[in-house]
């Protein structure tokens, strides 16, 4: 993430350089495009909001729960459709690899104990609809706002294994909002456009089963993602 944020405000203060220099207008190339095309590759941490149910309290088990963020990695099919000058309507179907983790501290044991951990590792292919909002584009830049809504499934869910019925079990469908910002960079071949952008679950995802101790201590669980994305777009 950190890289990625470092080689993204070189090139923009590198280009701001260039700008100073020498006017550009390389907008004047894309403005009268109603649609245009691109890919997305982007770096993401994802995690889960979990609520306890009235059994945590009463459990014998566990003192702590709490959901620990992984890494991910995502892929996708940029597609923008214009609407006047400052609005535009977008779907960027993706694919995002990511792992998520549950912590549970056993009752009694100690701050430097070993935690009991559950992994669960993902393979989302994510269906977005988008509403972006430009600025006023001032030297072959203009910064955006987006808002949205989000289906998403996951090809590797754990619910459909043999040993379900001795793990958490995660739903394979998830509807999310979303939120986010960026800048558009308006090249001579194309568009590069830097975004972050926040995803919150608007579904309980987690499938009951109260005859599993990690699971009976849970009464909902939502989704969570931040990610930076860098799309090529023209």
């Amino acid at each position: 993430m950190k890289i990625f944020i470092l080689a993204f405000l070189s090139f923009f203060c590198y280009q701001e350089m260039q700008a100073q220099q020498v006017q550009s207008y390389n907008y004047n190339s894309f403005k009268h495009r109603p649609y245009y095309f691109g890919i997305s590759l982007g770096y993401s941490t994802s995690n889960f909001k979990i609520s306890h149910s009235t059994d945590f309290i009463k459990n014998e088990n566990y003192s702590l729960t709490e959901a620990i963020s992984g890494p991910g990695f995502q892929i996708g099919v940029v597609g923008n459709l214009k609407f006047g000058d400052y609005f535009d309507f977008r779907t960027i179907p993706t694919f995002l690899f990511t792992e998520r983790t549950i912590q549970y501290r056993n009752v009694g044991s100690g701050v430097g104990d070993q935690m009991h951990r559950e992994s669960l590792e993902s393979v989302f292919f994510e269906m977005p609809f988008i509403l972006r909002f430009k600025s006023h584009p001032y030297k072959d830049r203009r910064i955006f706002v987006t808002a949205g809504i989000k289906y998403s499934y996951d090809l590797q869910n754990n619910s459909r294994t043999r040993q379900a019925e001795n793990i958490i079990q995660i739903s394979p469908h998830d509807y999310m909002a979303e939120v986010g910002f960026g800048m558009q960079i308006f090249l001579p071949y194309f568009i590069l456009s830097p975004q972050i952008t926040f995803s919150h679950g608007l579904s309980n995802i987690l499938i009951a089963n109260k005859s599993l101790a990690e699971a009976s201590v849970l009464e909902k669980i939502l989704s969570r993602t931040i990610s930076f994305t860098l799309l090529f777009e023209g």
